[in-house]
């Protein structure tokens, strides 16, 4: 594809600068003509009044030395004889043939006549004894000065196009080109076994509707794979109370060939299903790592779960709003987890802000990492750092007492924070846009965590312009109320 890319602009450029640059060529040569005779009639024209004067030889020689040419420059004329049976007077360099001169009397206007070395230009002009002529000399180089130069400014200006544009296609076909390569090889290694692979979903809007398509469809057979290997487990087990069955006949039968061919038999079916089942087990558990390493969409997981709190909003009269969940956004991270983590985030918004307070979720897809952010505009929480410790029961909200007895585990935000820590990401909570909490959760995509986790935020807050970090002032002085969606059950869809 790339190829043929390169090769339909090369053609297409091609055919284009051959379209402007000869007809632009012949015309920069036309000119260079053009300039040339012109010089030639203005040289001309000059000694046209001193003819008009006189015929003397002195006069007329005085008159070309201080014309443009100079002295023994290219320019001659022809004055004919004053008298009958006179000879006429030739001053100058005479280069045109008598019969050429005679030409350009009978005609009485400016011709040119071919000359060793170039062209002359012939100008009739009247004198008291005749018809004078004066001939100026134009060289073949002067016909074509500039022209070399010009032809080879539009070569090169063609060739830098030819070549630009040979470029532009064979990046716009990269461009194309590996997100194809890639779902190639992810189709190869998912036919390897490979349960765990996916594709990065970009590139061109077709290419990005089949890497969507290429990891809905590795998701499903990952899905197929572990119902296939419970159901195969689920009725290994069931095997067992016959075969106990059985067992228990066997050891009845008493002594004989027989009787120790059935138990041996009974032994060996046993045996066969625990492996199936020991088998089952491990298949299954491979599957759910390749499940959780392949990861999931953030923006699905989002959506879906915001369907299910946006009908819980509607009945308590919360606004909500959703930014940045209507493109796919891989995370490493499986999806049950990541739902668990959200559910946790908005659970605390439901439990610990009063009925009508609006909350947002934002997700941000950064270069190394994609960012979730749960805010609300509640009264804030007392503690952010106490927040994140296992047993926090809720209660350091500003606007509850905490909990008598600590009844509350607390492992929400501790089950965001060890999600994110999985990816070498953080979590971090502190005072949103909105006026009260925002969880921040950052969930590393390269599986490093950064030395400096603060330092890392700066750089995001950075990186997108402070729309929902940074720049707390701008926005709310904007907004008093939140600046949230409609209302209403699919709010957050």
């Amino acid at each position: 594809m790339r190829w043929a890319l390169v090769k339909v602009a090369l053609a297409v450029t091609t055919m284009v600068v051959v379209a402007f640059a000869v007809p632009l060529g012949l015309v920069v040569k036309e000119m260079a003509s053009d300039r040339a005779y012109s010089n030639a009639e203005r040289q001309a024209a000059a000694i046209g009044p001193v003819l008009a004067i006189t015929t003397d030889r002195t006069q007329l020689e005085r008159a070309l030395a201080s014309a443009e040419t100079g002295p023994g420059g290219g320019i001659g004329i022809h004055v004919p004889a004053a008298a009958k049976g006179g000879s006429p007077t030739e001053v100058g360099v005479r280069r045109a043939s008598p019969a050429d001169v005679a030409a350009a009397v009978r005609l009485g206007r400016a011709s040119i006549a071919e000359v060793p070395g170039g062209t002359a230009l012939l100008q009739p002009t009247a004198v008291a004894s005749g018809i004078a002529v004066v001939e100026v000399y134009v060289p073949d180089g002067a016909l074509t000065n500039g022209v070399a130069t010009s032809w080879a400014v539009l070569a090169g200006v063609g060739l830098a196009l030819v070549l630009g544009s040979v470029a532009v296609a064979d990046r716009l076909g990269t461009r194309m080109v590996r997100p194809a390569e890639r779902l190639s090889a992810a189709a190869h290694d998912l036919g390897r076994g490979d349960l765990g692979v996916r594709v990065q979903e970009d590139g061109p809007k077709e290419l990005r509707s089949a890497a969507s398509a290429f990891n809905s469809m590795a998701d499903q057979v990952v899905q197929l794979l572990t119902n296939e290997r419970e159901l195969a487990a689920d009725l290994s087990h069931r095997l067992r109370t016959p075969l106990t069955v059985l067992r228990l006949n066997a050891a009845s039968l008493g002594d004989g060939p027989a009787a120790e061919q059935t138990r041996a038999a009974v032994e060996q079916l046993e045996h066969e299903v625990d492996q199936i089942i020991r088998t089952a087990r491990a298949q299954r558990e491979h599957t759910a790592q390749a499940a959780a390493a392949a990861g999931c969409d953030a923006a699905e997981v989002i959506r879906a779960r915001m369907d299910f709190w946006s009908a819980l909003a509607e009945d308590e009269g919360r606004t909500v709003r959703v930014a940045g969940a209507d493109r796919p956004v891989r995370v490493p991270v499986a999806r049950p987890d990541l739902a668990a983590a959200l559910d946790a985030m908005l659970g605390n918004v439901f439990r610990h802000t009063p009925e009508g307070t609006a909350f947002a979720v934002d997700v941000h897809n950064a270069d190394d990492a994609v960012i979730v952010l749960v805010s609300d505009a509640g009264p804030g929480i007392a503690d952010p750092a106490a927040a994140l410790r296992r047993g926090w029961s809720g209660g350091g909200r500003e606007d509850r007492p905490a909990a008598a007895g600590g009844g509350s585990t607390g492992l929400g935000l501790d089950i965001v924070r060890r999600l994110a820590e999985s990816t070498g990401g953080d979590v971090r909570v502190g005072r949103s846009v909105l006026g009260g909490t925002e969880v921040r959760v950052w969930l590393a995509l390269d599986g490093r965590r950064a030395p400096a986790g603060a330092r890392r935020g700066h750089r995001l807050r950075r990186r997108i312009g402070g729309r929902v970090f940074g720049a707390r002032g701008r926005r709310s002085a904007r907004t008093a109320a939140p600046g949230v969606g409609s209302p209403g059950r699919g709010a957050g869809s």
